[in-house]
C-alpha cells in the first residue's frame, strides 16, 4: 500500500460550535427570566410576599382554603403574580399584581392556565 500524500484532501470533519456558554453572556431571551429569579432571593421579596400574605389573611384567593401548611404541603402559602411580569421589574415589584394562593392551585390550575396562554 502506498502513502497517503495530503495534497488535494479536503478535511472530513467540521469544527463544532462551544457547547459551554460563559455565564457573564447572556442567552437571547433568557436574561430577564433569570434576573426575575435571582429577585426571589431577595430581602426585598420577602418582605413584600409577607406584606401580601398578611393583606391577603392567610387565605387563598382563587380557592378560599387557609394557607396553614408548610412546604410542600398542598396548603402551603404562595404567592402568585397576576398578571405573569415574563421579567418586567414594575410587574414583579407591583404589589397590586400580587395574589396568596394555595401551592396546589399554583402548581396545577395556574400552570395549566399559563400552558394555554390564559394566565
Amino acid at each position: 500500500m502506498g502513502k497517503l500524500k495530503g495534497k488535494g484532501l479536503k478535511p472530513r470533519l467540521r469544527s463544532l460550535p462551544p457547547r459551554v456558554v460563559p455565564r457573564d453572556i447572556d442567552v437571547p431571551g433568557e436574561g430577564a427570566a433569570r434576573r426575575s429569579k435571582d429577585w426571589l432571593n431577595t430581602a426585598r421579596w420577602q418582605r413584600l410576599r409577607e406584606r401580601v400574605l398578611l393583606r391577603d389573611g392567610y387565605i387563598c384567593q382563587q380557592t378560599g382554603i387557609a394557607l396553614i401548611g408548610s412546604y410542600p404541603a398542598p396548603n402551603s402559602a404562595v404567592v402568585d403574580h397576576k398578571v405573569p411580569h415574563r421579567g418586567d421589574p414594575d410587574l414583579f415589584w407591583d404589589e397590586d399584581n400580587l395574589q396568596s394562593v394555595a401551592k396546589s392551585w399554583h402548581d396545577g390550575m395556574k400552570q395549566s392556565m399559563e400552558k394555554r396562554g390564559l394566565a
